[in-house]
Formats: structure tokens, sequence, C-alpha cells
């Protein structure tokens, strides 16, 4: 977590975006650090880094001398967010579109990653785990409607249009064990198709979880079906965020925050890395 302290010139500033800033404010992270070896989902390309060049490769004629890497990674490795291009059913993507004609070329003509807009607005954590008084939910359980209902009224925010709600499980804190954290056998616990639908109802723009698919996985299922994304993503047009690292935030208590997030704009992509952030009094 950091701290931002206001300036004399921030709360002086004639902008009032800048001086609605709060006192004190503290950003938290809510993404995963990237590194090789993390978990991934099987459907996708894992996430490698290596140095292509190392200090003293080439050393200029003043003594310097630089390094830098190749990185490797799919579009939904790691902390990310999903475009609408990422899921179809029945071979239409959200709106009606064509999924064939869209992806003609290798390329997405129609909700491509780079369409994914960039967001600054409130966030609402949903924090099941602590609703029912667990660190971590058990491998295979479905967050139901509600469960969400539970939480927003014991965190006291409940989410409204224009909203991106998390919802906190626990499951990163399994995140440095790959083989936990994907839980092929123990499944993964996330919102079932009809929270999803009740999140779609309230208008949220974007729904998020500490998980490697964010809806509920049980043991021995793998990705098999993925309904609660034909939900969001097809039906309504929501953005789905996975891998997220909700810890910090709710050992703060805030449930309610400014949700600041800015995904690459990939021309034709299904999804993009992200590093969302919460700002918090």
């Amino acid at each position: 977590m950091t701290s931002v302290p206001r300036t004399p010139e921030v709360r002086q500033s004639a902008n009032p975006l800048l001086a609605a800033l709060p006192e004190a404010a503290h950003i938290v992270e809510l993404g995963q650090p990237l590194f090789t070896g993390m978990p991934c989902s099987p459907n996708h390309p894992g996430f490698r880094m290596t140095l292509a060049r190392r200090h003293g490769d080439m050393v200029r004629p003043d003594g310097g001398s630089a390094s830098n890497e190749v990185i490797i990674t799919g579009g939904h490795v790691g902390t990310h967010i999903d475009a609408l291009s990422h899921v179809s059913h029945n071979g239409k993507l959200h709106g009606g579109v064509d999924a064939a004609e869209a992806q003609s070329g290798g390329a997405f003509s129609e909700h491509g990653a780079e369409h994914t807009p960039a967001m600054i607005t409130r966030g609402v954590l949903l924090d099941v785990a602590a609703a029912h008084g667990v660190d971590t939910l058990p491998g295979g359980y479905g967050v139901s409607a509600a469960d969400l209902e539970q939480a927003a009224a014991e965190g006291g925010a409940e989410p409204r249009p224009g909203d991106v709600a998390v919802v906190r499980t626990g499951w990163a804190r399994n995140f440095g064990d790959p083989a936990a954290y994907l839980g092929k056998e123990s499944g993964v616990p996330g919102i079932t198709e009809d929270a999803g639908h009740w999140l779609a109802e309230r208008g949220v723009r974007a729904v998020g979880c500490d998980t490697t698919a964010c809806e509920q996985i049980p043991p021995g299922a793998g990705h098999s079906v993925l309904p609660v994304h034909r939900v969001l993503l097809v039906e309504h047009g929501i953005y789905i965020m996975e891998h997220l690292a909700l810890e910090d935030l709710a050992a703060l208590g805030q449930h309610e925050f400014l949700f600041v997030v800015a995904p690459l704009r990939i021309v034709g992509g299904t999804g993009s890395p992200i590093r969302p952030l919460a700002v918090v009094a």
C-alpha cells in the first residue's frame, strides 16, 4: 500500500477532481505480480520473462551498459481483463456480432481489447469470505446472489450502475502454490449464474474476483463450462477481471473506494493485462 498525501498545491487546485482527493489517500494494489511459473489457466499460454541483454554484454565508450528483457504472455494471464470478444454464445458476441466474421484475419474487427475502456469509478468490495466468517471459501463453493446480498449488507456498500464490483473469496491466499490455486481436484470458489444476474441487474460496468476464472469451478470440472462469462460478457457487455489480489484491501475493511484501471490497447485482442488500483482514505 502506497500513501499519497495531498500537497497544498493539490488541496488548493481549481480542478475539482484534484481537490476532491481524500486527505492522506492510500493506493492499494489489486493486481498480482507477474513472474515466470505463476499460476495460469490451462486454456492460456503461461507468462515467461527472461533477460535478452545483460549488463556487460555491450559497454558504451563512457562505461555505461544497459539490460532488457523479453516477455511472452497471453492476454488472459495474471491479473487481466476480458474484452467483449473473449466469449461467444451460439456463434455470437455481445450485441449479436457474428464471432466468425469478427475474428477473420486473426484479430477481432469488433469488440477488440483496444475498445476496453480505462475506468476511474466507484469500486465496491463484496467480501463473501468475511461474510461467512472464514479466511478462504472452500474449493468449488458457488457464490450465490444471496451471498452477494449478505456481503453487501455487512460491508455497507451495494453496487450501483457504473460501478466495479470485486468479489473476495480469499482464494488468492493460494496464489503462491499454483496447483492449489488452480484447484483441478478441489475446485475453485466463484460466482454462480444467479450471482452474475444479480450483478448485471445492478448495472455494474465490470466484475472482478480473486480466482482464475471469476466463476465457480466444481471439483474435477475444470473450465469446461463457464456460464457466468456468457451472462456478463455476451448478454450484458460487462467486463470480467480475474486473478485480483484483494487481501490488502480486505484487511483495511474498505468496502467502498475509488477504482482505477487502464487496459493495454491491444488491437483486435481478446483481453489485456492490467494493474488495478484502489484509492482509499
